[in-house]
């Protein structure tokens, strides 16, 4: 069985960086998408980021474009998203998916979750 292993995140001040990590263990397993979403207090969880694992192409959340970067290393089978400059309202558990969808936009696309990490940002 395939699962999805998340590392990474916790407490940033305002401005600060975090990264999350998103690795593959069980049986060997080649993605066609990866996806972070993320869940706020009292909010439905939220795509914040995905990318095409075979040419990289990406796709971010209006709020996070420029500020977070999504990418994987295929040796490794590992996904990754870098967060920079945080804001309040970037305090969500984090979430790494996994698809075997091309072009999967929707959390029915992604049949595999990661356990989610918690970031919290400070003000």
């Amino acid at each position: 069985q395939v699962q999805l292993v998340q590392s990474g995140g916790g407490l940033v001040q305002t401005g600060g960086s975090l990264g999350l990590s998103c690795a593959t263990s069980g049986r060997p397993y080649v993605w066609n998408a990866q996806a972070w979403f993320r869940r706020a207090p009292g909010k439905q969880r939220e795509l914040v980021a995905a990318i095409d694992w075979r040419d990289g192409a990406t796709w971010y959340l209006g709020s996070v474009m420029g500020r977070f970067t999504i990418s994987r290393d295929n040796a490794k089978n590992t996904g990754y998203l870098q967060l920079k400059s945080l804001k309040p309202d970037d305090t969500a558990v984090y979430y790494c998916a996994g698809s075997n969808f091309c072009g999967a936009t929707t959390e029915a696309d992604y049949p595999v979750w990661g356990q989610g990490t918690q970031v919290t940002v400070s003000s």
